[in-house]
């Protein structure tokens, strides 16, 4: 039987919408000066925690990328999508410069 997502609550958030390297029509969802270089799942998961937000990783792909197998992370938010990605970015953005 298959997992049906909360949609109210859990919302998806795949790589590419982080990604740099891709334009917005190619599903970056994020300023370029937000976003980051092919971001792995990996990092979004841990951007999400430390946010204090409850969030798993799935090696479920988005339909335009399929072929790249780079996951997607569930996040539990109430709010807006746009914000949740907007405070994913900006917590990437900071992770990125640390490690430089």
């Amino acid at each position: 039987m298959p997992i049906l997502l909360n949609m109210e609550r859990e919302k998806v958030l795949y790589p590419c919408y982080f990604n740099e390297t891709l334009t917005r029509a190619e599903g970056r969802r994020v300023k370029k000066t937000c976003a980051i270089k092919n971001p792995p799942t990996r990092n979004i998961l841990t951007a999400a925690k430390k946010l204090g937000l409850k969030a798993t990783a799935e090696s479920k792909n988005h339909p335009g990328h399929w072929i790249l197998n780079e996951g997607r992370v569930l996040v539990e938010w109430n709010g807006s999508k746009e914000t949740l990605i907007k405070n994913i970015a900006e917590n990437l953005q900071k992770d990125t410069k640390n490690k430089k």
